[in-house]
């Protein structure tokens, strides 16, 4: 009864702060880890019950994804096949190396998190440079993040930023909604994948699901009172803390 309760509270929290800042992953995946549920598993349940909340924050972007919709579905393609490599890979990986990455995994998506804001400087800066664009290049890049997304998933939606901004001259709004689109591509495939494959416990990931598109809603009436920058930083610290008792705890 632990796991629900604790992973309830996990994904309200994720859900709230995903509205707000991003990161929400940081708390599902380690709640369910500490509920005694194996690594791998914690993973594929976690990716499960956080994709719902992800299609509500993609709706929100709707405009900006009509704008842009050819580049959108043109993308979507290497997303789907990454996303469904990176979760294959990941069943594929031995439950024992799952565990020794973990902690390194973690503080690479703490370390994405923190560039959230000098990405979002930087897609601006390069918005009004207007970069050549790189079909090939973008493609290959989309399909690598897909890859780690579909294995690991925290921190994509900086990366793929990061990606907009080198190969697309693109204005922070339009490269929010294609990274909100395509995390839900990303996420959506590996989650339908760990279901197939009985890979996460559908049970707890139906109930984290609910409590996260609730902590969705309560976030997005925060949203203007909050800091992005502060929660973001209360969540990398989390996450790090995290990954340094997985650590020690080897």
């Amino acid at each position: 009864m632990q796991i629900y309760w604790l992973g309830s509270l996990a994904a309200f929290g994720a859900g709230f702060v995903n509205a707000i800042a991003g990161g929400g992953t940081l708390l599902t995946f380690p709640a369910l880890l500490y509920s005694g549920m194996p690594s791998i598993t914690a993973n594929a349940t976690s990716t499960v019950a956080v994709w719902p909340g992800s299609v509500t924050s993609s709706w929100a972007y709707r405009r900006q994804l009509s704008e842009n919709r050819a580049r959108v579905w043109t993308l979507a393609l290497p997303s789907l096949i990454g996303g469904l490599l990176g979760a294959i890979l990941l069943l594929k990986t031995p439950e024992s190396f799952f565990r020794l990455i973990v902690p390194f995994l973690i503080l690479l998506a703490c370390a994405l998190l923190l560039l959230n804001e000098p990405i979002g400087r930087w897609i601006s800066q390069r918005a009004e440079a207007h970069p050549k664009k790189h079909a090939a290049a973008i493609w290959l890049s989309q399909f690598a993040i897909a890859v780690y997304g579909g294995y690991f998933g925290a921190g994509i939606g900086i990366l793929m930023l990061a990606a907009m901004a080198i190969f697309l001259p693109e204005d922070l709004q339009a490269a929010n909604g294609m990274k909100n689109f395509l995390a839900v591509v990303i996420n959506g495939i590996a989650a339908v994948y760990f279901i197939a494959v009985g890979a996460a416990v559908l049970k707890i990931a139906l109930v984290m699901a609910v409590a996260a598109i609730a902590g969705g809603f309560v976030g997005a009436k925060f949203a203007q009172r909050m800091s992005p920058r502060i929660l973001r930083g209360a969540v990398v610290i989390f996450g790090v803390i995290v990954a340094v008792h997985l650590m020690v705890k080897k």
